[in-house]
């Protein structure tokens, strides 16, 4: 039995729950990941993930020196074919593409060429992806480094591509855009609905809290999901629609909640504006309606309604089925409008509560690291706020741009290789070659680009398109703090000292943030933290959500905020008396169908998402142990229709859409309903990105990533892929 130097308490680095984590450690060398049984968040309990997904840490293919291309050592142009990076993937550091070289010699080249496309091309050539695996303070400096320096808003990360359309949606209703409530208060539920969320899978700490408060504390659930997913099994109601119909499945369920008057009509009265116009809107909205849409039958769509409204204590839960759709922003409102019509927001074991999918993704959108808003969600555009972040970093008045930067998908879309586009890119930790829509044209856009510069750990599918490679720390290196999901903010603490060269991320910031400052001759902005906790009391005293949160306080078990001073003890729910824009808004909908119908060419419907042993695009568990629990892409196809196509379970087949191919193994089930396929976006060798759709939400700029239009075909066993093979032919 190995005894541990030390136990290391940390924050998980997976999923939004958030999960205490104490890490063994021996000889600088994590050996074993446990839980403290009195963890307010999961209660020593972990998914496989938590507990073993922690050895992608020392993985081989760990880039810990910084690396730079032969060319710019060379100082030739940058007029290269970025086309042929992918090869060195296959390659590795020792490609002849890549040198590696001292930190000064990375920092300054990548100083060098963003100065000079930014004095060329100015703020509109300039863009960053901000990370939400990375902590709290990495993504504070990294979004301030880019507006107090290159004076842009083009600053993004991923959750424009998770949950944009619920942050849209919330924020117009109710004037906030985080959980309403914490998860763990579904125990206080005797109804709930869970919608858009395989939560075994993609937050299993909150599906055992879920299946809790069925099996022992006598709560209904309500699963409102294409597929026939785990929960499904302790639910006392299942509608199965099909992907894109929430807004006419959900506005019937209002409708019938107003018209059998199981309205709360002194919420409504005293706590909403807009009801009678949107109360107006429902008309067409009867459940045959949507039963013609969706495939829901009449009767469960009015039975639901009747359970939810009649609780004493109801709540809705939701994941990126919900958002992820040309009409996300209105699929989350359809939502919204049944806790309204209820009353069922405001109180403990109620509320409204997207799931976030990354372990930092709340904190990133708390930081600023959006295009509209500075750190506590303060519109770039309004004077004010603006003011208070120049007082703050020490920017001239008027210095900081008051116009609203472009979002993830925008930024790629808007790279050029003539002026008047982005120019140059900066990337923390984020994979759009991994997770973008309709990869065939991500590929493109990456090759416009002037400049890229990767700061990660692995010389991911992105990273080969990067001019310079910043080598970075993971959770189990670095000291900061992550908000989970139910806004709790809570401490990450190293294991042991970073793996080679590599530097902690927000070092990297700093030391490339004085260096632009110095060719730009700019007043420093402070530049000189020694700890993290420094950074993030710097936007704490701006940030009142944050105001009452020092390291001290939440060093055992967090805090969630808002806590507006340093004596409020937290506020696990929210809008118990107003909402922050103060009455709560009606918007009339429409139904919208999703962007790609299905036909005769293309007669399924794909949706995606993720399986319990991975995570987004792989960087983490595939480099891990846990790629040989799932070591494969797999599609998952209803029985009746693997019986129409002759596809036997295993069965290698090819799945196409408008916008390209894959070819993976089958798995006949009826976990998926007819008509529906299934693929996870977390295998490069089958990357289901390069199928869907990149149609756009309007508001939200969300990708419809759940519905797109496919063909299954038979394949043959060799037209299988692997990693290497698909990267270093560079198919996407």
């Amino acid at each position: 039995m190995i005894t541990p130097d030390r136990i290391v308490t940390t924050t998980c680095p997976y999923c939004g729950v958030g999960c205490n984590l104490e890490l063994h450690v021996k000889d600088d060398h994590i050996f074993k990941v446990t839980s403290p049984f009195d963890s307010p968040v999961n209660h020593g309990n972990l998914c496989v993930k938590g507990r073993f997904g922690y050895d992608y840490v020392y993985h081989p293919k760990r880039v810990t020196v910084p690396m730079v291309r032969r060319y710019l050592l060379d100082d030739r142009p940058l007029t290269i074919d970025r086309s042929q990076f992918p090869s060195s993937i296959v390659n590795g550091p020792s490609s002849s593409d890549w040198v590696e070289t001292y930190w000064d010699t990375a920092l300054n080249i990548v100083a060098d060429n963003l100065v000079k496309i930014y004095k060329r091309d100015g703020s509109d050539a300039m863009a960053v992806y901000a990370c939400a695996k990375a902590t709290n303070e990495d993504n504070y400096l990294l979004q301030k480094m880019y507006r107090a320096i290159f004076r842009t808003n083009n600053v993004d990360h991923c959750t424009r591509l998770c949950h944009a359309g619920s942050v849209v949606a919330l924020q117009q209703a109710v004037g906030s855009s985080a959980m309403s409530n914490t998860a763990s208060q579904v125990l206080q539920n005797d109804v709930f609905i869970v919608t858009g969320s395989n939560t075994t899978e993609n937050h299993p700490i909150i599906a055992l809290q879920m299946k809790e408060a069925v099996r022992k504390h006598g709560a209904k659930m309500i699963v409102v999901d294409p597929r026939r997913i785990e929960l499904v099994d302790f639910a006392e109601l299942w509608l199965p629609l099909k992907p894109g119909t929430n807004v006419p499945v959900f506005s019937a369920m209002a409708h019938v909640i107003v018209k059998e008057n199981l309205v709360n009509w002194d919420f409504v009265k005293s706590r909403t504006e807009g009801s009678a116009e949107f109360i107006e809107s429902l008309e067409k909205f009867t459940p045959e309606y949507a039963e013609q849409i969706s495939g829901v039958p009449a009767g469960d769509i009015r039975k639901g309604a009747r359970l939810y409204a009649n609780a004493k204590n109801a709540a809705i839960y939701w994941g990126m089925g919900i958002s992820q759709l040309s009409h996300g922003t209105a699929s989350a409102m359809a939502l919204i409008h049944l806790a309204f019509l209820t009353g069922h927001v405001g109180r403990d074991g109620t509320g409204l509560n997207p799931l976030r999918g990354q372990n930092n993704v709340q904190g990133a959108s708390d930081m600023g690291c959006m295009p509209f808003h500075y750190p506590g969600y303060m519109r770039v555009d309004n004077e004010a706020n603006a003011a208070k972040w120049e007082q703050a970093w020490n920017v001239p008045a008027g210095g900081l741009s008051r116009k609203l930067g472009l979002t993830t998908t925008e930024i790629l879309s808007h790279a050029h290789a003539q002026a008047g586009g982005i120019r140059a890119l900066y990337i923390m930790g984020e994979n759009p070659m991994m997770s973008e829509p309709n990869l065939n044209e991500t590929r493109k856009h990456m090759e416009q680009l002037e400049f890229l510069v990767a700061q990660d750990i692995f010389l991911n599918e992105s990273a080969a398109f990067a001019d310079v490679f910043l080598p970075a720390t993971p959770f189990a290196e670095k000291d900061g703090t992550f908000s989970n999901t139910d806004r709790r903010v809570q401490r990450v603490r190293a294991a042991h000292p970073p793996r080679g060269q590599a530097r902690v991320d927000w070092q990297i910031i700093c030391d490339l943030a004085l260096r632009l400052e110095s060719r730009l001759g700019l007043d420093s902005a402070k530049w000189d933290y020694s700890t993290p906790e420094q950074i993030l009391r710097e936007m704490a005293d701006v940030n009142p959500d944050y105001a009452g949160v020092t390291y001290d306080r939440i060093d055992k078990i967090g805090l969630i905020y808002p806590v507006p001073d340093l004596t409020h003890p937290g506020t696990p729910t929210l809008f118990t008396e107003s909402f922050p824009r103060g009455l709560g808004k009606f918007h009339p909908l429409d139904y919208v169908p999703a962007m790609e119908s299905v036909d005769d060419e293309y007669p399924f419907i794909l949706t995606t998402g993720r399986v319990l042993e991975h995570w987004h695009g792989g960087s983490m568990t595939r480099n891990s142990s846990l790629d040989e629990a799932f070591p494969e892409a797999r599609v998952e196809i209803h029985p009746a229709d693997a019986d129409i196509h002759g596809i036997r379970n295993g069965d290698p087949v090819k799945v196409q859409s408008r916008r390209g191919e894959v070819v993976l193994r089958a798995t006949v089930t009826e976990k998926t309903t007819v008509g529906v396929v299934f693929i996870p976006f977390h295998f490069v060798e089958a990357a289901a990105n390069l199928l869907t759709n990149d149609a756009l939400d309007p508001q939200a700029k969300i990708p419809e990533f759940k519905a797109c239009a496919v063909q299954i075909f038979p394949a043959r066993e060799d037209e299988l892929e692997n990693p290497e093979a698909v990267v270093k032919r560079g198919r996407y």
